[in-house]
């Protein structure tokens, strides 16, 4: 396949599934990856940022969701110009940058993502992004089709969402709830309702900047929630938390003990 069109670009456009739901790839496996993305989730995120998931994974775990009719996200670990050139060339193509704190920050992020005149990223002939060199006008497109989501996590990043929002070539916002709470004295604990406060707030000041954004969620009761606040496209919690918390409950089923990891508090 030599198409490199991005759906999910398209999708935070409004011309896909609305909202597109997903889910957070922590078990770094590919078989994982696969079976998750067979389940009809929109989107997976590949967490490279919390997850021991090197460069060298990343194109198995790429290969694994390209099986599926999930679109892959991939969370970097940060914004970093070789990080985001190496994750581009091994066929990323909607990259998520955690921990943006300014505009400046923000367009450093596009600009390690696109290559000359718009940005930085350095040009190599034949890669996994590329189809190996059998996409003739990847140079040519591959700035169109790369999508840059940039994380706010904290107070003060949501207090600059206008300005980050505002920067050209941030396709869209993302908002951490599990960081956010903690830079608000509330770790832990994202249903804090200073916490919710913010949350919806930044949810309606991505708009006025008419900006998509997003979320994650550890439960379709607070994702529905986030949803109902106005956010465009959410993820609820992780394969590995799926995982355990039906563990659990099975288990808690067998020996009639309540399943104390039914409903996992953590976002992912």
């Amino acid at each position: 396949m030599t198409d490199i069109d991005n759906r999910f670009k398209r999708w935070l456009k409004g011309e896909g599934p609305r909202p597109p739901l997903g889910t957070w790839l922590m078990a770094a496996a590919p078989a994982t990856a696969e079976a998750i993305g067979h389940t009809g989730f929109d989107f997976l995120v590949v967490d490279m940022e919390h997850v021991p998931i090197e460069v060298s994974d990343l194109a198995g775990l790429l290969r694994a969701v390209g099986c599926t009719r999930a679109e892959p996200v991939v969370r970097l670990a940060w914004n970093d110009q070789v990080l985001v050139k190496r994750v581009l060339d091994a066929g990323a193509q909607t990259i998520m940058l955690p921990f943006v704190q300014t505009a400046e920050e923000a367009k450093q992020a596009v600009a390690y993502a696109k290559y000359p005149p718009e940005g930085v990223r350095g040009v190599a002939a034949v890669h996994r992004a590329s189809r190996f060199g059998r996409v003739p006008d990847y140079l040519k497109r591959a700035n169109d089709e790369v999508a840059v989501i940039v994380q706010l996590e904290t107070p003060e990043a949501v207090a600059r969402l206008p300005e980050i929002a505002a920067v050209p070539g941030v396709d869209a916002l993302f908002v951490g709830p599990g960081d956010l709470s903690a830079a608000m004295g509330h770790i832990g604990n994202i249903a804090h309702p200073e916490v919710q406060a913010l949350i919806e707030k930044a949810a309606k000041d991505a708009h006025a900047a008419g900006k998509p954004v997003g979320i994650v969620g550890p439960n379709p009761d607070m994702v529905r929630r986030f949803i109902g606040y106005g956010y465009d496209f959410a993820a609820i919690a992780s394969d590995i938390a799926m995982m355990t918390g039906r563990a659990a409950d099975w288990l808690g089923v067998l020996r009639e003990e309540p399943a104390a990891a039914a409903q996992p508090t953590a976002a992912y």
